[in-house]
């Protein structure tokens, strides 16, 4: 039972036009560009980008929470812009090869795999799950790991200690990427396993 002292939970609307929204909007805008940045090589202005790209989603998360304005689209918006930046960086860095192709499959296959349980999902009545924290930080891990992969492309020490430490937090974000992926699949098999019980006659 909820008490008068307990903070309510934040209420999530279906509005469209918040000021969190328009800034994941144009997070999402800006992935062609910094595609562009990567591919070409201007590896200082694609920094910039990715870097605005991370401030932005902090930024709107933290307007969301502060002013009320969580919304169902900005759910759905902020993961996607997340795995497009990973997806477009990782693509990027491979095709230089500054990174193995094998990094972009398994990171890849585990989006493949959670896009697979949306339409068991939907039967069940419900839409795209929360994101876990191991997701967020797995993401974070992930979106840290890239500049420093491009700064390993530089000459010296500090490339040399750039990769280190860009190659060890890409590890330890495909690590937790995975590991959000395993939770997700469980609560999708509770959720079935739930509905299955409730079904049968008593």
């Amino acid at each position: 039972m909820q008490t008068g002292d307990e903070p309510a939970s934040p209420a999530v609307s279906e509005r469209v036009l918040t000021l969190p929204n328009i800034i994941s909007f144009a997070r999402l805008l800006l992935v062609p560009v910094f595609g562009v940045l990567i591919f070409t090589e201007r590896d200082v202005a694609a920094l910039v980008v990715l870097v605005i790209a991370g401030a932005s989603d902090w930024f709107d998360g933290v307007i969301a929470r502060r002013f009320n304005q969580m919304s169902r689209l900005g759910q759905l918006l902020d993961p996607a812009a997340d795995r497009l930046y990973i997806f477009v960086t990782l693509v990027g860095l491979a095709w230089r090869e500054l990174v193995p192709w094998w990094l972009v499959v398994v990171i890849a296959l585990r989006d493949v795999v959670l896009a697979a349980l949306l339409p068991v999902l939907t039967r069940h009545g419900y839409g795209p799950l929360p994101v876990h924290l191991a997701g967020k930080a797995g993401t974070f891990a992930l979106m840290y790991a890239f500049p420093l992969l491009l700064l390993g492309n530089v000459a010296g020490t500090l490339g040399t200690v750039a990769w280190t430490f860009g190659w060890a937090s890409a590890l330890w974000g495909v690590g937790l990427y995975w590991l959000a992926a395993v939770l997700y699949v469980d609560q999708v098999v509770r959720i079935v396993r739930s509905d299955q019980r409730g079904a049968r006659p008593a």
